[in-house]
């Protein structure tokens, strides 16, 4: 049987941790940062692990996903 393929586009956004979460990008950080606060813009730094439910769609297009 030959290799699953992995979306590129999840593979390019998303990480897998070792007990199986997924980390992505912080969202609502692209533009518009005038009108947002600064503790918006300080807390959205870095990683946030996905929802249960968000990451049970990404990890199906993963497959080789835990």
């Amino acid at each position: 049987m030959p290799k699953m393929k992995t979306k590129s586009s999840c593979k390019k956004r998303f990480k897998v941790t070792a007990s199986g979460k997924v980390k992505s990008g912080q969202a609502g950080k692209r533009h518009g940062m005038i009108k947002r606060t600064t503790k918006f813009i300080r807390s959205a730094r870095g990683t946030t692990v996905m929802s249960a439910p968000d990451a049970k769609i990404v990890k199906s297009m993963m497959p080789y996903s835990r």
